[in-house]
């Protein structure tokens, strides 16, 4: 997961030590020291992040971050403002200029990892938000823009024993959303949450029934909750749990006794987010015009997929990130036409959709290719890591049998996966990109069938 970051500081050593840091996480970066210079490298480069100090000359850090945020070309970039130790008043200044989250000086190593991944993220999602919008603007469509920018209707699930500290995140967010729930029983929450289509869980790292990491755990592995933002509460001093959060799912923490500023600011942010998620699935499962989506399986038809990849192309040069695309056919479909019908045939493809769709990122682009064919464009993907998601897809298809016509039928299916990245050669005609991935498919089906091939 790459990133363009732009560090705007004053203090040359802030400046070289933040990009030490950022470059040993494999992040680009590029610097600014004032904040004139900054306004002209956002409009230049479009960085993804910016991390934005304060106090600098010319023009201080709240006044860019207001132009930032107020100009329509640069309000998606999600702006880091960088406070000293403790000072509350800056940040309520940093949440009405509409910063996005922050880092308090001296930066912990722990905090920027966990923040830089997070906004990535939920960059990810904007731009794909963003280029989707594009397209549907192109051939007819609508936008979910409008629905991802409003966050006072949420609902949120705290959880949390300690009774008092609930009450006190209670009461700073009442004020800001519709509907916070509190429950002290980590057992009760989790099915509680996965019932409630709740737009964020705020959870605590310690309960006396449970550990706090596998309720996060447990809360990641559902399908209803897996792209719900969970938001932990940890001790200061609780570093190793701390990264065993993130790594097994928590999006962000917040460290306890709360900065009521902070919590405000992590909460919009992943409330943001995760309104951001459901928009693009909205887009993907609702879209207002019929003729973008195949009427049978609901996903995106070949139509949208033509027009679309071209914007994807044209993103991932722009920025210059990898971009692999997978072509998926059911093996042996037609006997399945054949022995039972083409109402099975229909339902399963259907529930080969299903699986493919709870199985890839919001961001990539599910369509059926045709026939019984399916392709998954993965922006931001090397053709190893798309490797791994289409073994993945192979293997959940291939191990649970498909039950069709009214639960008569069990049958067993597999499917052949052909996975290409794109190539510079690939600029000049887009088709045979998806040329070399249906070839690498044709590959598996002639090599045995049941298996992902690529170059």
């Amino acid at each position: 997961m790459t990133a363009k970051i732009l560090v705007v500081d004053d203090v040359s050593s802030n400046v070289k030590l933040l990009e030490a840091r950022l470059k040993a996480e494999y992040y680009t970066v590029i610097v600014a020291h004032d904040g004139e210079e900054a306004m002209d490298l956002v409009a230049k480069q479009q960085p993804d992040i910016i991390l934005l100090d304060i106090m600098m000359p010319k023009m201080n850090g709240f006044e860019v971050c207001k132009k930032l945020k107020n100009d329509p070309l640069t309000t998606h970039i999600p702006i880091i403002m960088v406070t000293a130790l403790h000072d509350t008043h800056d940040k309520v200044q940093g949440i009405n200029a509409g910063a996005d989250d922050f880092l308090t000086k001296p930066i912990d190593e722990t905090a920027l990892s966990a923040r830089i991944k997070s906004l990535t993220r939920l960059k990810m999602v904007i731009d794909e938000l963003r280029l989707r919008g594009e397209t549907n603007a192109e051939i007819g469509g609508v936008s979910g823009m409008d629905y991802s920018n409003q966050i006072f209707d949420a609902n949120i699930l705290v959880i949390d024993e300690d009774v008092f500290q609930a009450e006190q995140i209670y009461n700073v967010l009442k004020q800001r959303f519709r509907s916070i729930k509190i429950l002290n029983d980590p057992i009760e929450a989790l099915k509680v949450g996965i019932e409630g289509n709740y737009n964020l869980i705020i959870s605590d790292m310690q309960f006396s029934k449970t550990d706090g990491l596998r309720l996060c755990s447990e809360f990641r592995s559902k399908v209803e909750t897996r792209y719900t933002p969970i938001l932990i509460l940890s001790e200061d001093y609780d570093r190793s749990n701390l990264v065993k959060a993130l790594d097994v799912g928590a999006n962000d923490y917040l460290t306890v006794p709360l900065d009521e500023s902070e919590l405000i600011a992590r909460v919009n942010l992943q409330v943001k987010r995760k309104r951001y998620q459901d928009a693009l699935r909205m887009n993907l499962f609702n879209n207002a015009e019929m003729s973008v989506k195949d009427p049978l399986t609901n996903c995106y038809n070949r139509r949208y997929f033509d027009a679309h990849l071209k914007n994807i192309v044209k993103d991932s040069v722009e920025k210059d990130r990898r971009l692999s695309l997978m072509i998926l056919d059911i093996d042996y479909f037609k006997k399945v036409n054949d022995d039972f019908g083409h109402s099975a045939g229909d339902e399963l493809l259907k529930q080969i959709q299903k699986r493919i769709s709870e199985n890839i990122r919001v961001t990539d682009l599910l369509a059926r290719f045709g026939g019984e064919e399916f392709v998954v464009v993965m922006p931001d993907t090397n053709v190893l890591d798309a490797f791994a998601v289409a073994e993945r897809i192979r293997e959940i298809i291939a191990i649970e049998p498909f039950t069709l016509l009214d639960k008569s039928i069990t049958h067993s299916v597999t499917v052949s996966i052909g996975i290409a990245e794109m190539q510079k050669s690939d600029l000049d005609n887009i088709k045979k990109f998806i040329i070399r991935a249906d070839r690498y498919l044709y590959k598996a089906k002639n090599s045995g069938r049941n298996r992902v091939v690529t170059s």
